[in-house]
């Protein structure tokens, strides 16, 4: 007895929807479709008034914030500069906080991850402070510090210094004990055991950790600056749009601050490619 094989359903005009999705060419349609499909029903709910914000045909046609898109890199004055020059400031900040982040959230997860005393006593401590919300960090910086470009810099750096400590942790934790039984019968020296199996080991939990924290560093910028008075940034920015009631000024900045944050996590993902590809 044999058994039949039946072939995948096809449109009466032969079309494959399935192959066409997992085509380059339907990874680039079926995103566009979705864009303006969420455009569309954005302007219809603007023009029949189930939301009280501009539609994207009356962002794009203010002389405001059109003006804002043909000249992302004018400059007036510090706080008054185009979207561009605004997102450059917020980003100078970002990679100062989450560099610093990243090297202390990495050596502290390698150090909690590798003493079992140390993972009882901190672990408590750092899922506690990680569950305190970014603008929450930013009168207490504000109060120990007395100055708003150092508080902003710690904010960035205490909100996204957790997902990167914790998951270094969890990576050096979850090195297979196969691994330090061959290194402790070779005898390799310390060294050779950190760079050689610890590293390589944990790096994919690392670049996890990294790339859960670029996003977050991104998000606490926009919060400090927004609280933080006369600090130049896009945050700054969009709170000094709300307050002169400048609504398509702000939807264009969340489109930078949408875009940026996009290119920033596919920039980590893309180094964690090259650096530590999936097996």
């Amino acid at each position: 007895m044999t058994a039949t094989v039946t072939s995948r359903p096809k449109s009466a005009s032969g079309f494959d929807l399935q192959k066409f999705v997992k085509s380059p060419v339907g990874n680039i349609i079926l995103p566009i479709i979705g864009i303006l499909l969420f455009l569309t029903i954005w302007q219809i709910c603007s023009q029949t008034g189930l939301i009280k914000l501009p539609g994207p045909i009356q962002v794009v046609t203010d002389e405001r914030s059109r003006y804002l898109i043909l000249n992302p890199l004018y400059y007036n004055s510090e706080l008054d500069q185009g979207l561009l020059r605004q997102t450059m400031v917020s980003l100078g900040r970002v990679a100062q906080g989450y560099g610093v982040a990243a090297i202390v959230g990495i050596a502290g997860g390698i150090v909690v991850g590798s003493s079992p005393i140390a993972d009882k006593m901190f672990d408590p401590l750092f899922q506690f402070l990680r569950m305190v919300a970014p603008l929450a960090w930013v009168p207490i910086s504000l109060a120990a510090l007395q100055q708003n470009e150092p508080a902003a810099l710690f904010v960035i750096f205490i909100t996204s210094i957790w997902p990167i400590l914790i998951n270094t942790a969890v990576g050096v934790r979850e090195i297979p004990q196969d691994y330090k039984n061959v290194a402790r019968v070779l005898q390799i020296s310390k060294t050779k055991y950190f760079f050689k199996v610890l590293i390589p080991s944990a790096l994919p939990y690392i670049f996890t950790g990294l790339r859960i924290a670029i996003g977050l560093a991104w998000l606490a910028i926009i919060a400090a600056e927004i609280v933080m008075s006369g600090v130049a940034g896009i945050g700054f920015f969009i709170w000094d749009a709300y307050q002169q009631n400048y609504v398509s000024e702000i939807i264009v900045a969340v489109v930078y601050i949408g875009a940026v944050g996009l290119i920033l996590d596919r920039l980590v993902a893309y180094i964690q490619k090259l650096i530590a590809p999936m097996q």
